[in-house]
């Protein structure tokens, strides 16, 4: 075990590095993960429709329409966001004007995907004349088209720089003028481009990159417990062998993550119950039935640490516990270690996989709804499930199950690292002596 974890150190995690570390890749994370405080918001306006009190729904129904309009300005239009972060993300790795790079990044997204409508004479008392955008368009769907986009409007505004192919202002001129003038000609270039592609040769380039990556979404995520497994599997791996798991996945799977609960959020704020929303595997089915306490389950891993016999291991428990509860688990996770360390690693990635066939076979069987929120990764995972699926009891029970078969797992090799850290403390105790 020990040569294999020194092999992948050796050969995989220089790749996984380089690749995590790519400048398009960091700015599709960083842009997507900038849109984080808008989806949270949103599903708390989501939750707020749909509270199981008596009467409410009928306390709430004149007040529908607006209390509606936060989650439609946030999770509605998130790859409007989205667009924006990406580009401005990528700017500063080129030392690029940021706000100006953020702003040619969602006309490029706009112009590509969104086709105005225009309303002439005839429907006045529905709707007036005018041109009109439709909002649905702009939603996580569309997610892929707008990190192309905004990828490559970045791409060509550095390539107009680097070839000075770009009108300069003389000396004195106020910063932000002259990066405006700058602009000008990399502008031209972008809308000119995505304008020819959608309108001349009618090339949707969002509704193309969605039906290509289907697959892979209905893989990595959707309702393939394959696909699932696989997910779990590469995050726990990566975090033994001290990368953040969820970083280096994150350019593949947090957009396709983010598609699928903006997809049950937009379907079930339309009325459709919890328990027939179409994705099961988003990244909130893995944060509250899989990652109890984060990554890997660690919290009962935590708790056994309050049992121990060996006082490092116990005082580690107790450093860890708050933290832990809240879904923060880097002090255990780097203080055990559980990097690099082939007794912890075991459970570290079995544990998951066996909470995640678990929790796939609870939801397909009924007994627990799909998600349909998104709520702040520090909340506790059994309110947080329970808030997430629609006010379900049983999805609160799950976790409780869960962090069952993560007790009884991490058990046998929690004794074994008991035992060695228990024989390093009376050897450290014979020589102080």
């Amino acid at each position: 075990m020990e040569k294999f974890m020194k092999m992948i150190e050796e050969k995989l995690m220089p790749v996984a590095l380089k690749i995590s570390g790519q400048r398009h890749m960091q700015a599709v994370r960083q842009g997507v993960v900038a849109t984080l405080p808008l989806t949270i918001v949103g599903s708390f306006f989501c939750i707020l429709l749909n509270i199981p009190i008596d009467g409410y729904s009928e306390f709430i129904a004149p007040y529908l329409n607006i209390i509606d309009v936060p989650f439609r300005f946030t999770v509605g239009i998130l790859a409007l966001y989205a667009a924006y972060g990406i580009g401005a993300s990528l700017a500063r790795y080129y030392k690029l004007d940021q706000l100006g790079c953020g702003m040619l990044a969602t006309v490029a997204f706009l112009v590509s995907t969104v086709v105005p409508v225009k309303v002439t004479a005839g429907m006045p008392e529905v709707i007036a004349d005018g041109r009109y955008l439709s909002i649905g368009a702009l939603s996580a769907s569309s997610l892929f088209g707008a990190i192309v986009a905004s990828l490559v409007a970045v791409e060509i505004y550095h390539l107009c720089k680097e070839k000075n192919i770009v009108i300069k202002m003389p000396d004195g001129v106020p910063p932000e003028v002259a990066n405006s003038f700058s602009a000008l000609i990399p502008a031209a270039v972008v809308i000119l481009l995505f304008w020819v592609i959608r309108y001349v040769f009618n090339f949707d380039i969002s509704a193309t990159l969605s039906n290509l990556l289907m697959p892979l979404k209905d893989t990595l995520s959707g309702n393939s417990l394959i696909g699932g497994l696989i997910t779990v599997t590469l995050i726990t791996f990566f975090w033994v062998l001290g990368i953040h798991g969820p970083a280096i996945m994150s350019p593949v799977i947090r957009p396709i993550w983010d598609m699928t609960i903006a997809e049950n959020m937009e379907i079930f704020a339309a009325g459709t119950a919890a328990s027939q929303l179409p994705n099961i595997f988003t990244e909130q089915f893995l944060q509250w039935f899989v990652w109890i306490g984060g990554a890997g389950a660690t919290l009962a891993l935590v708790c056994l640490f309050l049992r121990s016999k060996s006082q490092y291991i116990k005082s580690l428990g107790r450093l860890c516990l708050i933290p832990g509860i809240f879904n923060i688990n880097e002090p255990v996770i780097f203080g055990a270690p559980i990097v690099m360390n082939p007794i912890l690693a075991i459970p570290f990635i079995v544990a998951p996989i066996i909470m995640t066939i678990v929790s796939y076979l609870f939801t397909v069987s009924g007994l627990v709804p799909l998600m349909m929120a998104k709520l702040p990764f520090t909340l506790p995972a059994p309110l947080a499930a329970v808030m997430s699926t629609d006010w379900s009891i049983m999805a609160g029970v799950l976790v409780i199950i869960n962090f069952i078969i993560a007790l009884v797992i991490y058990y046998p090799f929690f004794k074994m690292f008991e035992k060695q850290q228990l024989e390093k403390e009376e050897e450290a105790s014979l020589k102080k002596a």
